[in-house]
């Protein structure tokens, strides 16, 4: 609703004086609710900024703007606190979990690939931010009334199955395989490149196996679907207990039957050469060429990809394809792209990347064996939430169920309070505290408010607005507000972040509040007020947090 005041005002000024020049913002607490900085008008028309106050003072006078005054340059406006208030606040307790929902007028797809793991291996930490920024993206945009394709672009195909094959052929068995599928595949694989150092024939043996996969090879590939059946079982697993779902799960070796298309396509449209024995795409002086079969006529990672994208625009008509994947892979993204430009198509693609899990300031490695399994470290970190929440509340009933939400959500929030391109740091100890920027801490603002509001129903017809003059009231009114707008932020930045901050900056002004207000009083209209008011607040949060796949929570 304040949003719809700011879009009138500026709207309005622009419209009568044919300008784009106005900027209509909440400025920090303390001064007015809202202000208009006069220093670009009073520019543009050669006039001081008080002027410039006087010639459009009448015209910011909208629907619930109380009054406004001149200050330093700026036009500061005071809003109608109360009825302003009432509105925001009933309409938050009206939509309950759909405040903040949009209904696009043309419905629009959005194809979203993410997580992604590699068969054949564990499930790491590093997996969990493709995998809870994809989750989180994919949610905003439902919310925001996208439709959405969750696809989960396995890694099951290519070169790294060869060495798998050979790894097994040379130092595994089918008993250690049958007894502990995936650690045992995990050995194997660590084994390979610790051997690959001292024999320089174990890459071209991996490779002559994967082209035998490539062609069929019916031994080759019955190990392959034993590797990735048992791979699918931890993965889902996972998936189930993180609360992540997807719509597909093609991964690469989907695509085999499909790639012969879609190099047919870029040699009928003149764009294939080959050079030293490989087929490329040039892509110009400004980028390496796009490799779209090595010499031995092996397809690679872009050839998939290109006919991934082909088969999704057939098959879901998307007009976005979102990529959540590593900082890393940066220039892949803008060879696909490039190649599909060259191709005449006008696809939507982009890369949404993200930095890497740091544990001690240092990157995880697979092949290098320095790897955390992250079913192991949920293990740990429900215990220690278990601990934590049985020393604050011996008597909890569901005291496992609450660990669990309480240690993935932690995990969680860690990850998805930083700005996704930048490195995270994984420390179990720090993100499960019940203090600082926390998922727990979150999780406990809304079990703090439903443990007051709990026992009581709202009847609006009684609330006392005038509570809502108050800057502390009020403050936190215009925090709310602000809720659709940061959805729309997020979205359009792609950034879990946006909401995350909000949310703790929102749970952190309430308890704040609640330090200096008390909740339950004898007046009824300040008493229905107050509950109308805490109630709109836990649902924002428990919404923000439903938004980064975290479970809110009734007790803790």
């Amino acid at each position: 609703m304040i949003e719809i005041v700011k879009q009138e005002i500026r709207k309005k000024i622009e419209s009568i004086y044919d300008t784009d020049q106005v900027i209509v913002e909440e400025p920090k607490r303390g001064f007015a609710d809202l202000a208009i900085p006069l220093f670009s008008l009073a520019k543009i028309w050669k006039m001081s900024p008080q002027k410039v106050y006087e010639k459009i003072s009448e015209d910011v006078k909208v629907d619930h703007v109380s009054h406004i005054e001149f200050m330093n340059g700026f036009l500061n406006i005071y809003l109608e606190r109360k009825k302003l208030s009432l509105g925001i606040l009933s309409n938050i307790f009206e939509k309950q979990e759909h405040y903040g929902d949009q209904l696009l007028e043309q419905e629009e797809t959005v194809v979203m690939d993410y997580s992604s793991p590699n068969i054949a291996k564990s499930f790491g930490v590093g997996h969990l931010r493709s995998t809870m920024i994809g989750n989180s993206i994919n949610l905003i945009h439902k919310k925001l009334g996208y439709k959405t394709v969750a696809v989960n672009h396995l890694g099951d195909w290519g070169t790294q199955f060869g060495k798998m094959i050979v790894a097994y052929q040379k130092w595994g068995n089918e008993s250690d395989l049958v007894k502990a599928p995936i650690q045992e595949m995990q050995r194997l694989y660590v084994k390979f490149h610790d051997e690959e150092k001292t024999d320089d024939t174990l890459e071209q043996q991996a490779r002559d196996v994967f082209k035998k996969l490539e062609d069929n090879d019916e031994t080759y590939t019955k190990l392959w679907e034993w590797f990735k059946e048992e791979s699918l079982k931890e993965f889902m697993e996972m998936y189930d207990l993180l609360n992540v779902s997807f719509d597909s799960f093609a991964g690469e070796s989907f695509y085999n039957d499909k790639m012969d298309a879609a190099v047919k396509l870029l040699e009928e449209k003149n764009l294939l050469k080959v050079d030293d024995g490989a087929t490329i795409v040039d892509l110009g002086e400004d980028m390496p060429p796009a490799l779209i079969k090595r010499t031995d006529g092996a397809t690679l990672y872009i050839t998939r990809d290109l006919a991934a994208i082909l088969y999704r625009h057939q098959t879901y008509h998307a007009q976005k394809i979102l990529y959540v994947v590593g900082n890393e892979q940066q220039l892949h993204f803008k060879q696909l792209k490039k190649v599909t430009d060259l191709m005449g198509y006008n696809f939507d693609l982009e890369h949404i990347n993200f930095g890497l899990v740091l544990i001690d300031g240092k990157k995880m490695s697979t092949r290098g064996g320095k790897f955390k399994r992250l079913e192991d470290v949920i293990k740990q970190a429900i215990e220690l939430a278990k601990d934590a929440i049985t020393s604050k509340n011996p008597n909890l009933k569901n005291q496992e169920e609450v660990a669990k939400a309480v240690a993935i959500g932690a995990i969680i929030y860690n990850d998805l309070k930083n700005e996704r391109h930048l490195d995270v740091d994984f420390n179990l100890e720090n993100m499960l505290k019940f203090e600082g920027q926390t998922g727990p801490y979150l999780q406990y603002s809304g079990v703090r408010i439903e443990s007051m509001v709990k026992d009581y129903d709202i009847d609006l017809s009684i609330v006392d607005e005038n509570v809502f003059e108050q800057d502390h009231y009020f403050e936190i009114v215009m925090l709310l507000a602000q809720f659709p707008n940061i959805l729309h932020r997020a979205k359009e930045q792609y950034a879990p972040s946006v909401i995350s901050k909000y949310i703790m900056g929102l749970a952190q002004a309430f308890n704040s509040f609640y330090g200096k207000e008390r909740i339950i009083v004898e007046d009824q209209g300040v008493f229905n007020a107050n509950l109308l008011f805490a109630r709109s607040i836990q649902i924002v949060i428990n919404e923000g947090l439903r938004l980064l796949g975290i479970k809110s929570l009734k007790e803790m």
